[in-house]
C-alpha cells in the first residue's frame, strides 16, 4: 500500500493543443478532467459505474496540487488509488506523471459518495467497491 491507499487503475491520456492556458502550460483544470476520465475509467472497467441501477458514484470534495509545468505535447500516465471506505464514501487519489519519464506533475484527490438518484440521499457503497478500498 503506497502513502495515498490501494492503487487500483492506470490510465495513460494525451494532453491536447486545446488545454494549453495562454501561459503556454495545460490549464489547472485539465487535471480535474484528467482525475474524472480516470476515475470514471476504473469505476466502467470495475462495473462499478452503475447509473442504470439508480445509483452511482458523485464527488462531494476535489482538490489538486500543481507540482510542475505540464507543456504540449506530453503524454501521462494518471495512476488512481483508494483510500479506506466509510459507509458511504471513499476517498481516492490521483498522481499525473509523464507517461515516459515518470516525473510527476501534480496530484490529487476526490471523495467520492455513493449517491441514490431517486431519494437525492447517499447509500451504502458497493461491497465490490469496498472490497478495492486500502484497510
Amino acid at each position: 500500500m503506497s502513502e495515498f491507499g490501494n492503487l487500483v487503475h492506470t490510465l495513460t491520456l494525451s494532453l491536447r493543443w486545446g488545454d494549453q492556458d495562454s501561459y503556454g502550460h495545460a490549464n489547472n483544470t485539465v487535471f480535474f478532467r484528467f482525475f474524472e476520465e480516470a476515475r470514471i475509467t476504473w469505476l466502467s472497467e470495475a462495473g462499478l459505474n452503475t447509473q442504470a441501477e439508480g445509483t452511482g458514484p458523485i464527488i462531494i470534495k476535489t482538490s489538486a496540487t500543481f507540482l510542475r509545468e505540464l507543456n504540449y505535447p506530453a503524454n501521462v500516465t494518471i495512476e488512481t488509488y483508494a483510500g479506506k471506505a466509510g459507509r458511504t464514501s471513499l476517498e481516492t487519489w490521483h498522481r499525473v506523471l509523464d507517461a515516459d519519464s515518470g516525473d510527476q506533475y501534480g496530484e490529487g484527490d476526490a471523495k467520492i459518495v455513493w449517491f441514490d438518484h431517486e431519494t437525492r440521499r447517499s447509500c451504502p457503497l458497493p461491497d465490490e467497491l469496498r472490497k478495492l478500498a486500502a484497510e
